[in-house]
């Protein structure tokens, strides 16, 4: 049995748009996951031309969230940067098959959050010239889910991976942006109360930290 219930596509790619792949597009391999879901989520986009050659790493952290809010925002990034960067043209692969089942109508949204996310998609969709969408297993979307758990690394505090070559503008975590925060390695602070109270910086939550007294 569907866990949803089927219903009119919206636009199984674009049913104004040419069914063939233009001379120029992009491709976005995408993905979003939660630890705990909900817990503490990320996005993973890699996109390339139509090459084959990748332009742009995107990914960000999303604070507590769901495994399906981080896979609409990685769709949603992937889409916003097709229109600012061009070309209007668009091919999206996620690992998601819930994802991309709603995106092309078989399935309904019925969550209020996810409502919300897929009416954004669509309205990006919209502003496209050409746009699909499609499902790929897991270990076909490697690059895009290490981007996802990078984010999430670097969310918890944690030390993220080797940065990779550079590349694309800022904004969200781009190529050769995907470092840990950073924050100084020695840090001071006082004892009140039996708390440390750091006086030359911060750590993100979670961070394991050794202390070493002194007078």
């Amino acid at each position: 049995m569907m866990p949803y219930p089927r219903t009119k596509p919206l636009f199984p790619d674009r049913d104004d748009a040419p069914r063939s792949a233009p001379a120029h597009y992009l491709i976005a391999h995408s993905d979003g996951g939660a630890r705990g879901n909900p817990g503490p989520a990320g996005y993973g986009v890699v996109i390339q031309d139509e090459s084959g050659k990748t332009v742009a790493h995107l990914s960000e952290y999303l604070g507590h969230q769901t495994n399906n809010f981080a896979e609409y925002q990685g769709l949603i990034a992937a889409l916003e940067y097709a229109i600012q960067h061009g070309p209007k043209a668009l091919k999206l692969i996620s690992d998601s098959e819930l994802l991309v089942r709603q995106i092309k109508g078989i399935y309904k949204v019925k969550n209020a959050v996810l409502q919300d996310l897929h009416g954004r998609a669509k309205e990006l969709i919209a502003q496209l010239d050409w746009f699909q969408i499609g499902h790929a297993l897991r270990e076909h979307n490697r690059d895009a889910d290490r981007l996802a758990n990078e984010a999430m690394d670097k969310g918890m505090g944690r030390v993220a991976r080797a940065p990779s070559p550079a590349s694309a503008d800022g904004g969200r975590e781009l190529l050769g942006a995907q470092t840990s925060r950073d924050f100084p390695t020695e840090l001071e602070g006082l004892v009140r109360n039996g708390v440390v109270e750091l006086t030359n910086g911060h750590l993100p939550e979670g961070t394991r930290v050794q202390v070493r007294a002194r007078k």
